[in-house]
């Protein structure tokens, strides 16, 4: 008894680190497949192929190249989207939404996806407000 009370305690304590985000999936990936290092390295999104795939933070992520599967290995923090991959204008409303791939943002070297690209339009003019909401309000609606 005393054993499960401190493992409980040092699992609570952050002994062993934080939990991990688990991270939005659709189409069998996270990112719907589309390679996280490519918007960074390429300046644009590739789809990601199974044999160059991850596993990371609850998800199973798809790359383009070796190069890039390496890369996110070595920093997955770096190139895995902000906000669990859910929307970020959606998680700056207190709500989380499914992204497409193609409606995205690299600001101060972060990788934001949003719902579609009519709320990519949105998000843009008012990053400056929204991404510190949306760091915000991400803790209370990431479960």
């Amino acid at each position: 008894m005393k054993f499960l009370f401190v493992l409980l305690l040092a699992l609570f304590s952050g002994v062993y680190g934080k939990a991990q985000e688990t991270y939005f999936q659709a189409e069998g990936a996270a990112i719907r497949g589309y390679d996280p290092v490519s918007y960074f390295n390429a300046g644009k999104p590739l789809k990601g192929t199974p044999e160059f795939s991850y596993q990371w933070s609850n998800a199973t992520w798809l790359f383009s190249s070796r190069e890039n599967l390496e890369a996110f290995r070595s920093k997955p923090e770096k190139y895995a989207p902000q906000f669990g991959g859910f929307c970020a204008y959606g998680a700056s409303e207190q709500h989380k939404s499914p992204t497409d791939p193609l409606a995205w943002t690299i600001k101060d070297d972060k990788l934001y996806l949003n719902y579609s690209l009519k709320v990519k339009d949105l998000w843009l003019p008012d990053t400056i407000v929204r991404i510190p909401a949306a760091e915000k309000y991400w803790k209370s609606i990431q479960q």
